[in-house]
């Protein structure tokens, strides 16, 4: 499960548009760091997506995603243009085809061919309604569903929900969130021809006057079953308080959220759905990856963490045509001392065996840690926009590098307290035993 949360010019301290999505996916399933420059295919030329191969555009659009392991297409990634897209999964009444376009092959595509957000949609569109979605979304276990998306460029924003090849649209005035459950109703911008025509042929609705996509087109049994409501009235709230000054910082802090308790408070344990998710006996996913896009007109900032679960984690600054360092490339569903994404899901795990006393010992050291990567961040952003381009990337990538050899030592440098840390919770209990399972699973030994 995931929520995507964005928050225009018109509601943010600078003026820029901020943008952020944590992924939630399987607690095994690394999740990738990829970068691709922009690339001219030869006419005639196919692309092979996670499931089926439709055809190439003459020139794809440089793009950095963060990528399940396993899928071509991408849960969250943004372009050179500062178009940053999220997807979240959700379910209808609509069939679901046994193969098609990944939403989140949608996404990576929607990033590869669209240069504002608007065009990134109709893009979407124009392949959803050729192709069509479908196909399974995890690698472990069978799970179908259909896709909405939050696009955001640096000036815009716009929510689409779909529902196999039927879609609705909606232009972002100030704030807005999504999470797994449709959001739009009777008011939209944009739509498809048929759609209400359709709901009508089904039954779902008597007339265009009592129509509402969200009611007629969404499954309500899965609404309850994924906690979407309330993810998405926590995540809606917390941009309401304080828009007009939305810093940076308060959108790394909106996907760390637990419903408002601190770190001393909160325990995965308990099992309580919130917009930071820990997976469990009874949660399929956690939050494998999260993003924050500082969507500014020159040289825009891409917070990624590049591993699970941000409550406990740094955001890294990543920078349009700097390479990524090789670790955020590297990981699937077994641990790797060479993945990032493994490492820090070591880290993580071994928290979570008591993370009320453990988190308290390393999250004020993030905190730190974080404000200082964000005050550096806008010192040498100000500086390279004094230079050629080049020596722009090339100063702006040094400092991704710098900032990941940090993170790097102060993990080990955690992991070490945390080991060393008497546990304070009960050492048996069912939360724990699944732990034990997943790290088996992934041949990973704490």
């Amino acid at each position: 499960m995931c929520d995507t949360l964005v928050a225009l010019g018109n509601s943010t301290e600078d003026g820029s548009v901020i943008f952020g999505k944590n992924s939630d996916r399987p607690p095994n399933e690394a999740q990738v760091i990829r970068h691709f420059p922009r690339m001219e295919h030869p006419e005639g030329s196919k692309v092979k997506c996670t499931y089926i191969e439709i055809p190439q555009v003459p020139e794809t659009l440089e793009v950095i995603l963060s990528c399940p392991f396993w899928i071509w297409g991408a849960e969250m990634g943004v372009n050179e243009y500062g178009v940053a897209i999220g997807n979240e999964a959700v379910w209808s009444k609509e069939p679901y085809a046994e193969t098609g376009l990944l939403g989140m092959d949608l996404l990576r595509l929607g990033l590869e061919r669209g240069e504002t957000a608007r065009r990134a949609l109709e893009i979407i569109v124009e392949l959803l309604e050729q192709y069509g979605q479908g196909g399974n979304c995890f690698f472990d276990q069978s799970l179908m569903y259909h896709n909405s998306f939050l696009i955001a460029d640096t000036s815009e924003a716009w929510v689409l929900e779909t529902a196999d090849k039927y879609w609705v649209a909606e232009y972002v005035k100030d704030v807005r969130s999504i999470s797994n459950g449709y959001t739009i109703g009777k008011e939209w911008d944009l739509a498809s021809p048929d759609l209400v025509e359709h709901a009508i042929e089904k039954g779902w609705c008597k007339s265009k006057n009592d129509f509402n996509f969200a009611l007629c087109y969404g499954e309500p049994g899965m609404r309850e079953i994924v906690h979407c409501v309330q993810r998405f009235e926590r995540s809606s709230k917390l941009l309401q308080e304080k828009r007009g000054k939305i810093k940076v910082k308060d959108m790394m802090n909106y996907l760390r959220d637990h419903g408002g308790m601190s770190f001393k408070e909160w325990n995965p344990d308990k099992q309580i759905t919130t917009v930071c998710m820990h997976s469990g006996p009874m949660e399929v996913s956690q939050s494998t990856g999260s993003y924050v896009g500082h969507l500014t007109e020159e040289l825009p900032t891409h917070w990624l963490t590049g591993g699970s679960n941000p409550c406990i984690s740094v955001f890294i600054p990543f920078y349009i045509s700097a390479e990524i360092p090789e670790t955020f490339t590297k990981g699937n569903e077994k641990y790797s001392e060479a993945s990032f994404w493994w490492n820090h899901e070591k880290l993580a795990r071994k928290i979570q065996e008591d993370y009320p006393q453990r988190a308290s010992l390393i999250v004020p050291e993030i905190e730190t840690l974080q404000s200082k990567f964000l005050e550096e961040a806008s010192n040498i952003r100000k500086k390279a926009l004094d230079l050629t381009l080049g020596e722009a990337i090339e100063i702006l990538e040094n400092f991704t590098n710098k900032c990941v050899e940090t993170v790097v030592k102060k993990s080990k440098e955690w992991l070490k307290t945390v080991e060393k840390t008497k546990q304070v919770t009960p050492t048996k209990s069912e939360y724990l035993d699944f732990l034990k399972s997943v790290n088996e699973s992934a041949g990973l030994k704490t």
